[in-house]
């Protein structure tokens, strides 16, 4: 039996060096990067608003009793909040330090739902601002990193920027473990931002110059935003379970035993120590931003994940506050959206480009902004099904259409090099994580959860209508002309990287009739 297991490992060895340069193999690699970034980025979402409010109370309850009281455990009578896991006295006395007995007001909490209501708690109300700041580090992170993240690909390749991002992504999960702080927390999650950048660019930007036929390469991109959508899928209810039944710090120890898994395989099949720069300088960062086709495409990209970013912190606050929810119904109530948003990006990789990736992100952009708009009108959490489920699969109708969108766009107007249009497409999805959280917490702190989703519902289907000037982008002359070399009657071919630098270089362009 031994000499069986040995055999099928080298078995498996050797089929991982065979297929070192599978495309496949590499799809499944920037998949699992994918998956496991964003179920570190979503798993916190129903943990870290309860986290930091128990602590608040923690510390409000140590600051006004504990100097003067020593509790005795036979004095009193303690129940277990389903909302935290700490104990809360429900009446009796308590014996000071000084020998003093001192009554205390009954508490009369239940096991029923009256115990999860926190209506017109100022505490709750002041986490949307904190809750929010450290849900938009991580982005505001990532949007400062992706401009360097993008050049440096073009440079060295993308086989290390990915290993890297495992490395980073790993430190960060020990952390989220481990800290108990604000602080910390807000550390974690912003040095989170870094790797996601690596991951994002890196693997984004492979995909791309693998997958060099537009079809295929929205295929493949529809393929490894599903990991993206299981990773937001997965993330919020295995977080809410986890921290009910296990604690804060088990499910980010399973993540960083996965993290090593996966930065294994990276290390086995892509020897990442190895430099491997493109064999050509892309356009800059600077002229792709002022490419309006580029900026239409990122901007849908970043209204659209702005409505679900917005979501994220505010709408466990405000279950908390209106519908009394339990802490495990926080993280269950977005498992519509992650699902329908993996089905929305499984569809339309493949059907988007038959249908038109223009009127399949305008449709997506409309329904985003409509099911917004319904979430207010949900008073318990199977009102939430529906729009939720609208939200993410109208957000994979734009994803899956947009990622691709912005390959095809630098294959049409200029050099055929995907690091730094892949930067600002991440740096768009990092816009809307940014600004949704950051802003999203003080609006709804402000005039209210209900004002905050019309606000960017209302964006989103003013901002629909411009995807219709992506029906048809014009083409740079000399890409008109190396596409029109590469026609012929039985089959349209996607110009390449090769062929682009033979035109840089004055070279004549074949036909395929000659060669």
């Amino acid at each position: 039996m031994g000499g069986l297991g040995k055999l099928r490992e080298f078995g498996f060895l050797r089929w991982l060096r065979e297929e070192r340069q599978s495309r496949r193999l590499i799809l499944l690699i920037v998949f699992i990067a994918l998956l496991l970034d964003n179920m570190l980025l979503t798993v916190v979402v129903p943990i870290i608003p309860s986290y930091l409010y128990t602590a608040a109370k923690e510390g409000m309850a140590v600051k006004n009793h504990t100097p003067s009281l020593d509790y005795s455990p036979s004095s009193f009578q303690t129940i277990m909040s389903l909302y935290d896991n700490s104990t809360r006295v429900t009446g009796g006395t308590v014996q000071g330090l000084s020998g003093q007995v001192v009554a205390t007001a009954p508490v009369t909490f239940g096991n029923d739902t009256e115990e999860n209501c926190h209506k017109d708690d100022k505490t709750l109300l002041n986490e949307n601002v904190k809750v929010g700041l450290l849900f938009a580090s991580k982005a505001t992170v990532q949007l400062i990193t992706n401009p360097f993240i993008g050049p440096l690909t073009n440079r060295i390749g993308y086989q290390i920027p990915l290993f890297a991002g495992f490395c980073i992504m790993f430190i960060s999960t020990i952390m989220f473990a481990f800290s108990k702080s604000y602080t910390l927390l807000f550390f974690a999650r912003s040095l989170q931002g870094v790797g996601s950048s690596c991951s994002s660019v890196a693997g984004m930007g492979m995909l791309a110059s693998v997958y060099t036929d537009d079809e295929e390469r929205g295929n493949a991109i529809g393929i490894a935003l599903g990991g993206l959508a299981m990773g937001v899928l997965v993330g919020p209810p295995f977080g809410s379970v986890m921290y009910e039944f296990v604690g804060k710090t088990a499910p980010f120890l399973i993540l960083a035993l996965l993290a090593v898994l996966d930065g294994a395989l990276q290390l086995f099949v892509f020897q990442p120590s190895k430099v491997q720069p493109e064999s050509q300088k892309g356009t800059s960062l600077l002229t792709l931003m002022q490419d309006p086709y580029i900026l239409i495409a990122a901007g849908s990209i970043c209204f659209a994940n702005m409505a679900i970013a917005m979501l994220e912190p505010a709408l466990p606050i405000w279950m908390m506050e209106t519908m009394c929810s339990p802490k495990w119904q926080l993280g269950v109530a977005f498992v519509p959206a992650s699902v329908s948003y993996l089905i929305g990006t499984n569809i339309f990789g493949v059907l988007a480009h038959k249908m038109g990736r223009w009127l399949c992100a305008l449709i997506g952009m409309l329904l985003v902004g409509i099911s917004i708009l319904c979430v207010p009108f949900a008073k318990s959490i199977y009102g939430l099904i529906i729009p939720n489920f609208g939200v993410g699969f109208a957000i994979g109708m734009v994803d899956s259409s947009m990622m691709p969108i912005m390959g095809y766009l630098v294959d049409l107007r200029h050099v055929s090099v995907y690091g730094s249009v892949y930067a600002i497409a991440d740096v768009a999805f990092c816009m809307g994580f940014a600004l949704g959280p950051s802003t999203g917490g003080a609006i709804a702190r402000s005039i209210g959860f209900p004002w905050l989703m019309t606000i960017i519902g209302i964006v989103d289907i003013l901002f629909a209508p411009l995807c219709f000037f992506l029906r048809n982008p014009a083409a740079k002359e000399e890409k008109m002309a190396i596409l029109m070399n590469h026609d012929c009657p039985m089959k349209t071919r996607m110009y390449t990287t090769q062929d682009s630098q033979h035109y840089q270089m004055g070279e004549e362009m074949e036909t395929e009739s000659d060669e």
